[in-house]
């Protein structure tokens, strides 16, 4: 092997496992479920950490790809009227949205379940 040929350093670390956002070859969850959704619940719930006390609701546990998630991450959006990001199977729209979403996605067929306080 040459020396041109091996990687020195990358930033990436490849597939991540959907439930504790590790890499796959570092997966700390039970055998048999990286990769998987978890339980099929979809929580809702509201963060300020790091947002200089602005909320933002988080949904999570969708088990999307990404286009999907991006996809419905925009209709959300449209729904509540506000911004908002998808972020490592994710999507947080900012402000509190949390019962409205909650009516939305089961109306749409998940089982939702809003989390935190």
């Amino acid at each position: 092997m040459a020396s041109k040929d091996r990687i020195v350093y990358s930033t990436g670390i490849g597939r991540r496992c959907p439930n504790c956002l590790r890499a796959v070859s570092e997966c700390v969850c039970r055998k048999g479920t990286p990769g998987k959704a978890g339980d099929g619940i979809v929580r809702v719930s509201r963060e300020t950490q790091g947002r200089k006390g602005k909320g933002v609701t988080v949904i999570s546990g969708l088990g999307l790809a990404a286009a999907g998630l991006e996809a419905l991450a925009t209709e959300l959006k449209k729904r509540c009227g506000s911004g908002g990001t998808v972020d490592a199977d994710r999507i947080e729209i900012q402000g509190d949205h949390r019962d409205r979403l909650v009516a939305e996605l089961t109306a749409r067929g998940w089982t939702v379940r809003r989390a935190g306080g």
